[in-house]
């Protein structure tokens, strides 16, 4: 029986927000296993500072913006000649009472956490439609799955649960032409973020006692999860939603 095959040798791979957080240790985990990391991301220091870590690129990338998005994928295309993976990760959350969310804040969560996946999904397509192979894998939450608690953010749940659901719908219409999508779900994740929110001793109380494994899940968690999504040993999973929450969704 050949053994699985987990590198990433020679791949282009692109991950957006990857300057920091999760996007950052997903970089970083492609790069061990042999990728080539294009760094697309709306803050130009915390990305390039990545991309020189990385030995990688840097592109400026507002993921609001098709065209943006667009103007990236194919800046990729010309100078590689294809594009293996897409990481769609950049996303924010913002705790607002549902009854208090403005629309312009409501906009903001839904372009970037949404439409900034679909944008991406769409875009890394028109090259890999034409080369016949790529894997996409988008960042999306154990929050498109379930109610988090104490915390408001409704908008960021159903933002992210049309992530899930995108990914299934891309990945049947993609299979047979040779896309494979698939979706990593991450529970609460040691990020700067998150650690922020442990600092709130009702919030870190709730966290903690609702997860099984008891603790943080660590960003090098959610990166190998990345990895083997890339990889040739994941080869026949597409529409998949893998769930790295420490057991949160189990009960």
């Amino acid at each position: 029986m050949s053994q699985p095959n987990y590198s990433l040798e020679s791949q282009i791979v692109i991950v957006t927000g990857g300057g920091r957080g999760i996007g950052l240790e997903i970089a970083r985990a492609m790069k061990a296993s042999g990728a080539f990391v294009v760094i697309a991301e709306a803050d130009a220091i915390v990305g390039a500072e990545s991309a020189l870590e990385l030995q990688g690129d840097f592109i400026a990338t507002d993921v609001t913006s098709s065209s943006s998005v667009r103007a990236m994928v194919q800046a990729v295309a010309a100078k590689h000649g294809r594009i293996d993976c897409l990481v769609n990760n950049a996303g924010i959350c913002r705790n607002t009472p549902s009854e208090d969310v403005s629309d312009d804040e409501w906009r903001l969560v839904m372009s970037i956490d949404l439409d900034g996946v679909f944008y991406g999904c769409r875009e890394v397509a028109q090259i890999m439609l034409k080369q016949g192979f790529g894997t996409i894998i988008n960042i999306g939450s154990m929050s498109g799955m379930i109610s988090n608690r104490p915390q408001p953010q409704s908008a960021y749940n159903a933002a992210k649960a049309g992530v899930i659901h995108l990914t299934k719908s891309l990945a049947g219409e993609w299979a047979s032409r040779g896309i494979r999508v698939n979706c990593i779900s991450p529970g609460y994740i040691g990020t700067p973020m998150t650690k922020l929110g442990l600092e709130t001793p009702e919030w870190r109380d709730t966290w903690l006692s609702s997860t099984p494994m008891g603790r943080l899940g660590e960003p090098t968690e959610v990166a190998a999860v990345a990895v083997f999504l890339a990889s040739p040993a994941s080869s026949f999973m597409t529409g998949s939603n893998v769930v790295v929450d420490g057991g949160y969704t189990s009960w």
